[in-house]
């Protein structure tokens, strides 16, 4: 089999891929898979940094008085068919990078990233991938039962915040804008001042 050194050896349109072929790419540009289909990764913009930077130093401060424990991107969440006992890499064909998740159950946790749904996954929009965090990633993550899931948008200073519901479903979206906290569900302690993270304008 050739080594695959470029994105454009793999069939992105009909190709069906697995955790084991994602662990022998040797590309340089980040992808995800999402039930066997590859989804380049957009660069992120600056304001998508600055926002990330400031989250990344909120988590920090709140979960280092936890027991639970944060990772930023890249981290690879690794999410499998919970009705199937097998965990091998080759069973495994979702495989996403969130921009930053919150694990509370240590043993999901191995030297290749998180195995299985973390408890809180964050999310922030850069152009051209509004549509596969706020579609094809919600459901994605509804599915697998990851307990709340936050997109911040840079382009319009607002942010979404689901829940899972007790008939394991996504709550209706949570709209926060830039003069509100938002109230995480399942950390009530942990609250983050919107307007701290939107602060950044171009000229910053």
């Amino acid at each position: 089999m050739d080594k695959i050194i470029s994105l454009d050896q793999l069939d992105l349109v009909n190709g069906l891929y697995s955790y084991a072929d994602y662990l022998t790419w040797k590309f340089e540009q980040t992808v995800e898979l999402i039930k066997g289909k590859i989804l380049p990764m957009a660069a992120p913009s600056r304001k998508h940094q600055d926002i990330s930077r400031e989250l990344n130093g909120m988590f920090y401060e709140h979960f280092k008085r936890h027991s639970c424990r944060f990772y930023a991107a890249p981290f690879d969440v690794r999410l499998y068919d919970k009705h199937k006992s097998a965990k091998a890499n080759k069973d495994v064909f979702s495989v996403v990078q969130p921009d930053i998740c919150i694990i509370c159950d240590m043993q999901k946790l191995d030297d290749k990233g998180c195995l299985g749904a973390p408890d809180l996954v964050v999310e922030i929009l850069s152009p051209g991938n509004s549509a596969k965090e706020m579609k094809t990633k919600k459901l994605l993550y509804e599915e697998n039962e990851i307990r709340e899931y936050w997109i911040f948008d840079p382009e319009h200073e607002t942010a979404f915040q689901f829940h899972l519901t007790e008939a394991g479903v996504y709550s209706p979206a949570t709209i926060y804008v830039n003069e509100d906290i938002l109230d995480c569900v399942i950390f009530p302690d942990l609250k983050i001042n919107m307007k701290q993270i939107f602060r950044f304008d171009e000229n910053d």
